[in-house]
């Protein structure tokens, strides 16, 4: 079982969230959907039978999803960080992550449609940027800086100095 597991609060949408989200990463699937009783309904106002919570596991990593209200809203102080192999990769997880009114921010940083935070970057980014040669990791991040999304190629010219 897996010991800390990340919960979402969401405003009456958390099953369509989960839905989204399983939708775009592989090895992904809902597991549970938990509905409002009469006390939990009385004690939230949410409707007796509407969706309370959803379990839902993406790559491996279990989450849970709770409409919970309008009083608590997403902000980037939290975001998931997602590793990519190649461009095309990178690419096709922005491209999900931004349909549907998403939002593209900076630096490998968006939200999507639900006002979550992610960070779509390399697999390798922490390395680069956890390099000995600090002018190799001060040439990446002022590339990384210019960009929204972010360009491998770039960030490799960026890494070996080159133009």
């Amino acid at each position: 079982m897996q010991k800390i597991t990340p919960f979402l609060w969401f405003n009456g949408n958390a099953e369509q969230a989960a839905k989204f989200y399983t939708s775009i990463f592989k090895k992904s699937k809902i597991r549970a959907i938990t509905r409002y009783s009469k006390s939990p309904s009385k004690a939230t106002g949410r409707p007796v039978g509407s969706v309370m919570t959803v379990e839902f596991d993406i790559e491996g990593q279990r989450f849970t999803a709770m409409n919970g209200g309008s009083s608590i809203q997403f902000n980037q102080s939290i975001s998931f960080v997602v590793r990519c192999k190649s461009q095309a990769e990178l690419d096709y997880y922005w491209k999900k992550l931004t349909s549907g009114g998403g939002e593209e921010v900076a630096c490998g940083w968006l939200k999507d449609k639900f006002g979550v935070s992610w960070q779509i970057v390399p697999e390798n980014i922490m390395e680069i940027l956890n390099s000995k040669d600090l002018e190799k990791v001060e040439r990446v991040m002022a590339a990384v800086m210019t960009m929204v999304k972010l360009d491998i190629k770039k960030l490799k010219v960026a890494y070996a100095g080159k133009k």
